[in-house]
């Protein structure tokens, strides 16, 4: 058994778990903050077999995607009076980010 844990932007969290479903891949699902820009994340638990984990990543690649963003680099107000406006800045987000883990023991009840 392995475990696919996917941390996947909560706009493509959706199209996801329908994909997973629709292939039979159970999956569950917790929201979560990402680090840097403090973007709202999904978690996404998926339990498989050793021979779906490439299937199941495959339907992660297809469904997740990056994307970019303006962001300004500073919040408004923290400029120093007089200071010219900060430019936004072009940012890749979204995507996904995946961990395979070994599941030593699995137990449903």
């Amino acid at each position: 058994m392995k475990l696919v844990v996917a941390i996947v932007q909560n706009d493509d969290a959706p199209t996801l778990i329908d994909a997973l479903n629709r292939r039979g891949f159970s999956a569950t699902v917790f929201r979560s903050t990402g680090g840097f820009l403090r973007e709202g994340n999904s978690t996404v638990l998926i339990g498989v077999p050793e021979e779906a984990v490439e299937r199941v990543l495959g339907l992660v690649r297809e469904n997740c995607h990056a994307r970019t963003q303006r962001l300004n680099p500073l919040p408004s107000g923290i400029e120093p009076p007089g200071a010219p406006a900060a430019q936004a800045v072009e940012v890749r987000i979204g995507g996904a980010v995946v961990f395979v883990l070994d599941v030593e023991r699995f137990e449903r009840y």
